[in-house]
């Protein structure tokens, strides 16, 4: 089954427990928090559990993050356009942070930075006492490190 016909049947039977205001990724208690960062790091397990338990937003932002298109296509037709951008800033498209900037995702804006690895940033997080968000941005950062250099090895077939 694809991501995308995944996360639709998750809506369908979580419409209930959505609400209609935008989540920030603060939005979430911590427990989610920990699922989506393994779900980052590729725990399919979580993945699926993140999907089945009311968080198809976290689970298409995941899948995003690792360059899934249907994902990333389910984030900006759903009302999750915010984390779509992030996605986008995260791979340094500036007019995705604009974005972000312009429709005051600041948190989103300061996640970005940390992963690339703007020491203000990083501090930021730890200043605010906000652990959970420093493994997170952790986890980003590695996940496009290995992306790259997968990218960036000829010995690895690229289709496209």
């Amino acid at each position: 089954m694809s991501i995308l016909v995944a996360i639709e049947k998750c809506t369908r039977k979580n419409r209930n427990n959505m609400s209609s205001k935008r989540k920030e990724l603060f939005d979430y208690p911590a427990k989610i928090l920990v699922a989506y960062g393994e779900a980052i790091a590729g725990n399919i397990k979580i993945h699926k559990w993140l999907l089945e338990n009311g968080y198809p937003e976290l689970a298409a932002l995941a899948a995003a993050l690792q360059a899934d298109k249907d994902a990333f296509a389910w984030l900006m037709t759903h009302g999750y356009n915010h984390f779509a951008a992030y996605c986008n800033a995260i791979d340094g498209d500036e007019n995705a942070k604009l974005w972000l900037k312009k429709h005051n995702f600041s948190f989103l804006i300061i996640m970005v930075e940390a992963v690339e690895l703007n020491p203000a940033a990083r501090a930021w997080f730890q200043h605010n006492n906000l652990p959970i968000f420093s493994v997170i941005n952790h986890k980003v950062y590695k996940l496009k490190e290995d992306q790259h250099r997968d990218y960036n090895n000829v010995y690895k077939i690229h289709f496209k």
